[in-house]
């Protein structure tokens, strides 16, 4: 899968499309699903080009790696489904075409404000 500037996720990088932004700095972005699955249903997105986390894992610089996952945790706690102020979440991200990964662009879903369930069915 190539990465793909005219992605959902791209488009709304550059303002194209409208979220509704929950957190932003200069790494990531998050925002809600606009098709939630559970009560809690976010996504986080590093600001870079990349398409799923082999690609981010294999070329993201450390402070992009770090800012992703300080993101992925700071948003929990806006949300308040971290565990410093919640219950706990699920972070999920999907890879390639058997992992089920639609859009080529790396994207974390935050699930949480209810018991999510098995993790896989």
């Amino acid at each position: 899968m190539n990465y793909n500037d005219n992605n959902i996720f791209a488009k709304i990088l550059r303002n194209e499309i409208p979220c509704q932004k929950i957190y932003e700095d200069d790494y990531i972005l998050s925002f809600y699903d606009i098709n939630p699955q559970k009560k809690i249903h976010a996504l986080v997105i590093p600001r870079g080009k990349y398409v799923n986390l082999d690609d981010f894992s294999s070329n993201a610089s450390a402070e992009e790696i770090i800012g992703l996952i300080k993101g992925i945790n700071i948003v929990a706690k806006k949300l308040g489904i971290s565990i410093h102020n919640g219950k706990g979440y699920r972070a999920l991200a999907n890879v390639g075409e058997d992992g089920g990964q639609e859009v080529p662009h790396l994207h974390f879903h935050l699930f949480g404000g209810e018991k999510i369930g098995k993790m896989v069915e």
